[in-house]
């Protein structure tokens, strides 16, 4: 089952966490004091790739009907959404850029190139997401309310269909986020009553039906006797835009070593429990500097939802002094190739579509659902820890072969 005692998971006292979180405030706090001029080019210098990519495709698709530019505007388009989506929206969604108080780039102002509204968005993700991280009943990320992604979520029949409902969440992923704050779906959390309901959608409609014109009326129309394939290069960068939101967003979430969390602890949740929390609900990917960028720096996840105000080009940066935190109090920093942490998430909703009798690991000692009930009679220190003390990485490594314990952690 999920964990309850996130303190006791961590093998940490009540002044270990508050320890941790004095440390955490004073690395956002150094960060904050330092942007500046740098900070402030970068989402300028962004902004203009983004709409100079976007800008370029448009004129490249008026000749869509030859393959070449078929090819190169599809292309354009779909790596300006991708930009325009994840390093762009998303950050200047979360306030990350409202310091520079410009009203073009503010968390109140900006409208993102999705089917779903900002302030829904906002408000599912931002308030929601973000305050209640990966626990079970209050967080709707928790597999979307489609998608069955821990033993927590009673198995249902509808379940047995996990990977088809993913697939399907993951080539419409616009409109799965679209339409999430409308508390439609299946497995949603629904406390907003029917008044509100209503106005919401009313609300997605309207933006949703600008979009489609947008995407699949009037910039076809614009050329002419290619609208056919303008229309399809269109429907194309947005599918490759809405695969790869997915793939980050799942891998942040979801591979082994992400945890998940009851309610049992929230009413008393101090900042530093939330630091804690964050730290072990979340999972970062390697890569490139050009995956780190075309991720939103969402690679960074870890980094991300223990700072989500933080400008996202200080992420690589801030991970380093965050991996610093985990090595000397021994916890995990879960992280690898982007190609396994999104492999372990489809493992793992491949698995949780067959009820849990039929699953092999018990459910507090399960790779994508932990809980601080698998340590119940063993010591909450060890002597052959490699760090400055003794924590959850090593207390981990008495129950996993060291194999498997490099594939779901990494400390430095």
């Amino acid at each position: 089952m999920a964990i309850s005692d996130v303190k006791e998971y961590a093998h940490l006292s009540a002044e270990d966490v508050e320890a941790i979180g004095e440390e955490l405030d004073a690395i956002r706090q150094e960060v904050v004091d330092s942007l500046g001029e740098a900070d402030r080019k970068y989402v300028q210098d962004t902004i203009r790739l983004q709409r100079g990519l976007v800008a370029g495709a448009r004129v490249v698709l008026l000749f869509s009907g030859y393959r070449p530019a078929w090819l190169v505007g599809t292309a354009m388009l779909g790596a300006g959404k991708i930009i325009e989506n994840m390093e762009l929206g998303h950050n200047v969604m979360h306030g990350q850029w409202d310091w520079m108080n410009d009203p073009v780039i503010h968390s109140t102002t900006w409208e993102w190139d999705i089917v779903g509204t900002s302030e829904h968005w906002k408000a599912t993700h931002n308030h929601h997401h973000h305050t209640y991280t990966n626990i079970i009943g209050m967080d709707d990320d928790v597999g979307y309310g489609v998608v069955r992604v821990t033993r927590d979520q009673p198995w249902n029949p509808a379940y047995s269909l996990n990977i088809v409902w993913n697939t399907i969440l993951a080539f419409a992923f616009q409109w799965g986020v679209g339409v999430q704050h409308l508390e439609i779906a299946p497995g949603t959390i629904n406390s907003s009553g029917r008044a509100e309901q209503k106005r919401r959608i009313g609300q997605f409609l309207r933006k949703a039906r600008r979009q489609v014109g947008k995407d699949y009326v009037w910039f076809p129309l614009l050329s002419g006797p290619n609208w056919k394939s303008t229309m399809s290069a269109n429907a194309t960068a947005n599918v490759i835009r809405n695969l790869w939101s997915n793939a980050v967003i799942f891998c942040g979430h979801f591979p082994d070593g992400a945890d998940k969390f009851t309610l049992e602890d929230l009413s008393e949740e101090t900042q530093a429990q939330w630091y804690l929390r964050q730290m072990l609900g979340s999972a970062n990917f390697t890569g490139s500097q050009l995956t780190h960028f075309m991720s939103g720096n969402l690679s960074y996840q870890i980094e991300h939802h223990l700072f989500p105000t933080v400008p996202s080009n200080r992420y690589g940066e801030i991970s380093e002094k965050v991996q610093d935190v985990c090595r000397r109090w021994d916890l995990p920093y879960t992280t690898g190739p982007l190609y396994k942490q999104y492999w372990q998430s489809w493992r793992t909703i491949a698995k949780l579509s067959l009820p849990n009798r039929f699953l092999k690991a018990t459910a507090d000692d399960a790779p994508e659902t932990r809980s601080e009930r698998m340590f119940e009679g063993e010591p909450r220190t060890y002597n052959d820890h490699e760090g400055p003390r003794s924590g959850l990485v090593t207390a981990l490594k008495h129950r996993t072969d060291p194999n498997q314990l490099r594939r779901l952690t990494r400390t430095v």
